[in-house]
């Protein structure tokens, strides 16, 4: 598998995972609609890896579009990252959520099964598992998404289960992420949100550099040993790494297999706060606000299926992922220009 497709490919994980195939030698066309992501950051990838991508602008729910590019190009397989992914909105708006996550990836795999092309890295998330009963949580828990953006996920995952029960020429590989962070460690990419970060990283960072006045950290009473939630963050480079060995997989004609990726370990809300302030040597200034409704007190995941199975492993520590962070910000503090 040498000609890979991605789509969502400019954005945060998107970015990462394409340079990390071109440094690997595959060859890579990028399709993305641009609506939550610059062109910018496929740019400092080919700079930094002395390679070029390909780039296509097309959403996923332009068919047409869809169709001439599968017509015009061949690819041995697809990572599909594209969607939209901010709880908060998803609630807010979720028609908006269904109509462009569930329905770009069928008109994907309706374009992709025309083509002939039936292997597929599937960008799912760990907001599938709901509130989970007990952490470490394995790929087997039981799976009850509360919000209509981990619905949207949830939903893909059972229509691509299907679509591998009507036809196992399929070959699918849903990847349940946990919490990415971090960024390159040039700076050169990283997480730019539009507006203010929904995710806790980027919120710090810009608290760092002055954008924001204080974090809010959403409830200090869990049944946790400072009172705030945990959570599995997983280092942005380790997790593009991840995709690497689940093509790999898909190599090997696995059918439909599923893999949480994780570091395995939870850290606080306040465990992240004292590292990006020991990495940064900035103070953050926080506020304890009321629990958001759905937010588990713990959640991290069982990574051992994807250690053995994937001979992947995470390498990155938190303390890399806040230096990280706190390095793109700096060097980045409006994000992509």
């Amino acid at each position: 598998m040498k000609n890979i497709l991605v789509t969502g490919g400019t954005g945060f994980i998107g970015s990462h995972t394409v340079l990390e195939l071109l440094i690997q030698n595959y060859r890579v066309t990028v399709i993305d609609n641009l609506s939550n992501s610059k062109l910018e950051s496929l740019k400092r990838v080919e700079k930094l890896t002395r390679k070029n991508a390909h780039f296509e602008h097309i959403d996923l729910l332009d068919v047409k579009a869809l169709e001439l590019l599968f017509q015009s190009s061949h690819f041995d397989a697809v990572i599909h990252f594209a969607g939209l992914k901010a709880v908060g909105e998803s609630v807010e708006q979720p028609l908006k959520y269904y109509k462009n996550n569930i329905s770009g990836t069928v008109n994907l795999c309706e374009a992709m099964n025309k083509a002939g092309i039936k292997n597929l890295v599937f960008s799912s998330s760990a907001t599938v598992y709901g509130d989970p009963d007990s952490s470490p949580i394995p790929e087997k828990s039981p799976l009850k998404a509360v919000n209509p953006y981990g619905r949207t996920k949830l939903t893909i995952e059972y229509i691509l289960r299907e679509l591998h029960t009507s036809d196992n020429s399929w070959n699918v590989a849903l990847l349940r992420y946990f919490n990415p962070v971090g960024a390159h460690e040039s700076g050169e990419i990283g997480e730019d949100p539009n507006g203010i970060p929904n995710n806790l990283m980027p919120f710090i960072t810009q608290v760092a550099i002055g954008k924001l006045k204080e974090l809010n950290v959403f409830g200090g009473d869990y049944p946790t040993h400072d009172g705030t939630g945990i959570r599995d963050y997983i280092h942005v480079s380790d997790l593009a790494a991840g995709h690497i060995r689940a093509l790999k997989k898909l190599e090997e004609k696995p059918g439909l297999v599923v893999y949480n990726l994780g570091t395995g370990k939870g850290s606080s809300v306040m465990d992240v706060i004292k590292a990006f302030e020991k990495a940064s040597g900035k103070k953050i200034p926080y506020k304890i606000t009321p629990r958001r409704p759905g937010d588990a007190a713990v959640c991290y995941a069982d990574v051992s299926k994807a250690n053995q199975e994937l001979n992947w492993q995470t390498k990155r520590d938190l303390e890399d992922m806040c230096r990280d962070a706190w390095n793109w910000q700096q060097k980045n503090p409006n994000g992509y220009p």
